[in-house]
């Protein structure tokens, strides 16, 4: 899977990036919000969260969920490998909810946008919500409190198949800004959680295929 990963970013795209705004439609909504009243995100809540730092660790095997980590310059994060098992309609899901997690944490969403493009005979699409901590003072240096620093979730699919969720975060290394915390921290608030109950495991098939 890293290997196909790497390919298709090398590829060179026959046509510019052209990105948009995307919102939920009505519908959309309220299934998204039945989704997150039964709880069906624990079912990989916690099991990303565990395939992250067995990676991390060493240990990460070809069993169970994936995860990729990504580090570059000034940014780090990590792919969440869309798994069969989860389903496109729970995976979309999954995407719009660290979203509203990351607002749980004293985010706002500054924008969620959509793009499509031509990779070769690929046709690439990507979601991409950023988010920014809420402008409020740190009670101990009256600097602003950035938190995790600035927060970017993207979904990438390719032909109509999801292949991840890209989940990076970046500092503000600016004065007048707190120190960030860490990447790590951010994941374990974001991601550690109970363990799904057999009810909430009984729901994927309902979710599975439609958003």
């Amino acid at each position: 899977m890293f290997d196909f990963l790497q390919k298709l970013f090398r590829s060179k795209a026959a046509v510019p990036a052209a990105w948009h705004a995307v919102a939920l439609s009505p519908a959309q909504a309220r299934r998204h919000s039945r989704w997150v009243e039964q709880q069906v995100f624990l079912n990989w809540l916690q099991p990303y969260y565990k395939a992250y730092h067995l990676h991390k660790g060493g240990a990460g095997g070809r069993r169970g969920l994936q995860v990729q980590p990504v580090h570059e310059p000034g940014r780090e994060g990590t792919l969440l490998l869309f798994d069969p098992t989860i389903g496109p309609g729970n995976f979309r899901h999954f995407y719009e909810h660290l979203g509203e997690r990351l607002v749980q944490l004293g985010y706002h969403r500054a924008c969620a946008d959509q793009c499509s493009q031509r990779r070769n005979h690929l046709h690439e699409t990507t979601l991409k919500q950023l988010f920014k901590p809420d402008p409020t003072d740190c009670p101990d240096t009256g600097d602003c409190n950035q938190r995790f620093g600035l927060v970017t979730v993207d979904l990438v699919a390719v032909n109509g198949n999801p292949l991840f969720i890209r989940l990076t975060s970046n500092a503000v290394n600016q004065p007048g800004f707190t120190t960030a915390c860490s990447f790590n921290e951010l994941l374990r608030a974001l991601l550690a959680a109970p363990s799904p109950t057999a009810a909430t495991e009984a729901l994927i098939p309902e979710y599975y295929h439609r958003f």
